[in-house]
């Protein structure tokens, strides 16, 4: 299979064995996805609609998913603000759902809906009008979403309520169809979208619905970015994922890289600029690491109590500046971080650790024609996320 191979083809994603039927990355969703046609376990198939959206002060992030034997419903709020930015991620979570949630099979049209005891979070889209445009709304509310005093604005339990207009233009997208070597049956198919404007309202309400706090979105600065993924995944594996967008000497800009699991013979790896896609070979993400260290107790061999040693062992710095290298000297960038959205959650058999870092890219990004963009402060994140799932 050739390195870099784009699809060009439209058919279905899966033949009748529930293999895919191309390997490889596009600039749509050329392939189409049934999930009768998927065949990798009732209990494996997992969707998700993902969005993010962003401007310079602070970003709100929407997840609805179907894991089939489990469900998860997210709110974050970030702010960049001030000396010690703030996030808050509240999911709330359900059990065998196996794919009642019905998602819609592609990202051009359809609505996605998860609700809860005191939650909602509604993504609606009607598909492209007349002139290609799709007009995305949010919508979404949480009762009990963070405590008040994290976001300095008293003592109790403040909700969260909103809705947001993203503007899909006519242009390229990232679409990936990735296979596991170690299981024909399993594959991820994942579109991401970039460079949507936005505009919207996000308020922080009492509990009875007073406004506390409020953080407005506007088309001349704030974009979103959907991750929309429908797959079978094997059990244990790692992602890398950066992703932004802005405005870049007047036109619209942004970025995908990552890589980490899976056998594409492709990489995800694209730069956005005015519709159009610029395809790039391998980025690597440099994460600072240092040596661990340990404080001896003393008592062993003679040994100290109190002392500081150095280990083989490394540990990744992730508030400290990355950088990041291309095979093909089209991406070089610098990243420094303001809030690192981490989780770590172990339940034996189920776990993830993550470390979503949002932060400041500097550097310069190469078109296709050779035409070099410098960019400086470019507000996006990058992304380690380790799963048992």
């Amino acid at each position: 299979m050739q390195r870099d191979y784009e699809i060009v083809e439209r058919k279905p994603l899966l033949d009748s064995a529930g293999h895919l039927t191309a390997e490889g990355w596009a600039r749509s969703l050329i392939l189409d996805y049934d999930r009768s046609a998927v065949k990798g376990g009732a209990l494996r198939i997992k969707e998700w609609d993902y969005y993010l959206i962003t401007c310079p002060n602070y970003a709100i992030a929407l997840t609805v998913d179907d894991n089939s034997y489990m469900s998860l419903d997210s709110i974050s709020l970030l702010d960049f603000r001030g000396e010690k930015p703030v996030e808050q991620t509240t999911s709330p979570m359900g059990v065998m759902t196996l794919g009642r949630r019905r998602f819609p099979p592609s990202s051009l049209a359809g609505d996605v809906k998860g609700s809860g005891s005191g939650y909602s979070i509604s993504f609606e889209n009607p598909g492209p009008d007349s002139e290609g445009k799709t007009e995305r709304k949010l919508s979404f509310f949480m009762k009990k979403f963070a405590s008040a005093e994290k976001f300095g604005l008293g003592s109790g339990t403040v909700g969260i309520e909103g809705e947001i207009c993203l503007t899909q233009y006519p242009g390229d997208t990232i679409v990936m169809a990735t296979p596991f070597s170690e299981k024909k049956t399993a594959f991820y198919y994942n579109q991401k979208i970039n460079c949507q404007e936005a505009a919207g309202l996000v308020k922080l309400v009492s509990a009875d619905g007073s406004e506390l706090a409020r953080y407005e979105f506007s088309p001349e600065d704030s974009f979103g970015c959907l991750d929309w993924g429908r797959g079978v995944w094997t059990y244990k594996n790692t992602w890398y994922w950066g992703s932004a967008s802005g405005m870049v000497s007047g036109k619209r800009f942004g970025f995908n890289i990552g890589y980490g699991f899976g056998d594409n013979p492709a990489t995800e790896n694209i730069i956005f600029y005015d519709g159009v896609g610029h395809k790039l070979s391998r980025v690597s993400f440099n994460i600072p690491t240092k040596n661990k260290t340990f404080v001896t107790r003393g008592g062993c061999c003679g040994t100290e109590a109190g002392l500081r040693v150095e280990t083989a062992d490394s540990e990744e710095m992730f508030m400290e500046k990355w950088t990041f290298t291309s095979d093909d000297g089209r991406f070089e960038m610098e990243f420094t971080p303001v809030l690192d959205r981490a989780a770590n959650t172990d339940f034996v058999i189920l776990g993830s650790n993550q470390h979503q870092v949002f932060g400041h890219y500097t550097g310069r990004a190469v078109l296709d024609d050779g035409t070099v963009l410098q960019i400086e402060d470019l507000l996006g994140f990058a992304e380690k996320v380790s799963n048992k799932w």
